[in-house]
């Protein structure tokens, strides 16, 4: 006889924290999520089904694989996991359980979710994010995007996070962190004059070069 475990029938469903890389689709039509660990390789939407990633066929989450959605009860927990160096680019994720999942001690395996919030931190100057720009990374089909600030995007493809959630859809909010660091300014007056006055001298220098040559002729 087998051991049955108990069935849990929520009457909401149930709250989880993870943390991801937001993506954007090759084409730019899409936005999403990508994990940092076993389901890395496959990208997801707001809303979507876990995939076994291993190419099996049965239903995701199935208690002889590892295949499913993961998350933690807790928040501090996920937090937790953007210190890592590895991790730090990463978003944090408050997701609505869905469909079947496994209970364990400190989270949910499961077969659907749905991404309520993205809280993204802040770009690597330490400003407060305003957009999501591309990482420099990503996967087949997906660019890695990551958190940066009006003066770090610097002409690479981006998003606001306004943009970011209505491209993802599914009544997605996201949101920014305070930043530890003012965004960086523009040129002030005395680098503007520095900048001219090497303007000047390679001018300068271009002209006495000239110069010379005239005077050495065409036979020079």
């Amino acid at each position: 006889m087998r051991l049955r475990l108990p069935e849990e029938r929520p009457t909401e469903p149930p709250t989880g924290y993870k943390i991801a890389h937001p993506v954007l689709s090759q084409d730019g039509t899409r936005a999403g999520f990508t994990g940092v660990s076993l389901g890395g390789a496959l990208p997801y939407g707001v809303l979507d089904e876990a995939r076994c990633v291993y190419g099996r066929r049965h239903r995701a989450p199935h208690r002889r694989c590892d295949c499913g959605f993961h998350c933690v009860h807790e928040r501090a927990t996920a937090e937790a996991l953007l210190c890592t160096a590895e991790h730090r680019s990463a978003v944090l994720l408050e997701v609505s359980v869905l469909g079947t999942y496994i209970r364990f001690e400190r989270g949910f395996r499961y077969a659907r979710q749905r991404v309520r919030t993205a809280t993204v931190g802040p770009c690597a100057c330490g400003a407060v994010a305003s957009a999501l720009a591309d990482a420099g990374w990503g996967r087949p089909g997906h660019r890695a995007l990551t958190a940066a600030c009006a003066g770090c995007v610097r002409g690479r493809t981006s998003l606001s996070l306004a943009a970011f959630a209505r491209l993802a859809g599914e009544g997605l909010r996201v949101r920014a962190t305070p930043g530890t660091a003012d965004p960086p300014a523009g040129p002030g007056v005395s680098e503007l004059a520095a900048e001219a006055a090497l303007l000047q001298a390679r001018l300068d220098w271009f002209q006495s070069q000239l110069a010379r040559l005239d005077e050495r002729g065409p036979q020079g």
